[in-house]
């Protein structure tokens, strides 16, 4: 069975998640810099069977887009682009990143580990992806 695979898209960095082959558990892949993200992926693709993509789509609370939704949706259209036969699902990602803090505070980790924002956007790619997958089973 292929992988989803969950991309976090930000400025300046994106965080990817990965499932298992059997699509039961979400797990932290990688953060990698924003503009190296299609090369990673490209590279990533290569090595690994992945059918679905999800993408976060930001949103303010209102459910309009967010300021950061522009740079996402050009980000999504470079994608389609290079992977043309990749199917892309967008999800809401509202609230990931405070889940992703939240989920490292309640694991213990000690306030320097919790600045590095990097691991906080691996995590909320993991947290969208998780969701997702729960959503799936039911």
């Amino acid at each position: 069975m292929p992988r989803i695979l969950a991309i976090d898209y930000g400025i300046k960095r994106t965080g990817i998640a990965v499932t298992d082959e059997f699509q039961i558990i979400a797990t932290g892949l990688t953060t990698v810099p924003s503009e190296t993200a299609i090369a990673f992926l490209t590279n990533y693709f290569a090595k690994e069977n992945v059918a679905t993509v999800l993408i976060g789509e930001p949103k303010q609370m209102n459910g309009q887009p967010s300021e950061s939704a522009a740079i996402i949706d050009t980000f999504v259209l470079k994608f389609r682009n290079a992977f043309p036969e990749m199917k892309v699902i967008r999800v809401d990602e509202r609230f990931t990143s405070k889940m992703a803090s939240q989920s490292m505070i309640d694991s213990g980790m000690k306030k320097k580990q919790r600045q590095n924002k990097a691991l906080v956007d691996e995590i909320a790619a993991t947290i969208m992806l998780q969701d997702f997958l729960t959503r799936k089973m039911f």
